[in-house]
Formats: structure tokens, sequence, C-alpha cells
């Protein structure tokens, strides 16, 4: 089992930045692939940007390429989503997901862990 807590979340004009946190605990050996997905109201919920612990490699959705980056400090069983230049289309609640892999997806019938999720306000 693996229990995800994001925080980080909060309003802040276009051009902001916000950094998005994701404390994970349990079995870590499950949370090989991270992720950060979206949901704004009305529409599906997307993947944002997925990391795969194990080889370092990264997805990250065309909409934020270039401006979020996602991370993680093992140390601290912790994983960011650093996000700048906000624009007011990046408004939604933003969700951290885990899943043991091996193959990391954005899509997030692919994960088995989620955590309640943190509200991203952009205003123009």
């Amino acid at each position: 089992q693996v229990q995800l807590v994001e925080s980080g979340g909060g309003s802040v004009q276009a051009g902001g930045s916000l950094r998005l946190s994701c404390a994970i605990s349990g079995d870590t050996y499950s949370s090989r692939c991270m992720a950060w997905f979206r949901q704004a109201p009305g529409k599906k919920r997307d993947g944002v940007a997925v990391a795969w612990v194990g080889g370092g490699s990264t997805y990250y959705a065309d909409s934020v390429k270039g401006r979020f980056t996602i991370s993680r400090d093992s140390a601290k069983n912790t994983v960011f989503l650093q996000m700048n230049n906000l624009k007011p289309e990046d408004t939604a609640l933003y969700y951290c997901a885990a899943d043991r892999g091996p193959f990391c997806t954005r899509l997030d019938q692919g994960y088995n862990y989620w955590g309640q999720g943190t509200q991203v306000t952009v205003s123009s």
C-alpha cells in the first residue's frame, strides 16, 4: 500500500509559479512510477507529468512542456511538480498518483494509488 498526500496548491496570477509536493508513505517499491494529473471542471482527468524513478525518464504533456518540471527527492520520499509561467488554462485540481510499474503511463487507469488532490487556480 502507498499513501499520497499533496500540498502546495493555491491561487496565483498568470505568469506566476507554484510548487506542488506529494508526500509518499508506505511501500515505496510500489511507487516507481510517479505522475501528476489534473482535472478541470467538466473535463476528464489528464496526465501532466510522469517520472520513472528507476531510469530517470520523464514525460510531459505538450501543454506544459518547458513550464512544468517533475522531480523526486528520494531521501524525503517526496515528489514535486514545479510549475512556472502559469496560465489560466492550468486551473484545475491536481492529483499525485503512483504505481509500481515497470511501464509508466500517462493514462490514469495505469495508477493504483492516488492522493486527495490540491487546487490550483490561475487568474488572468
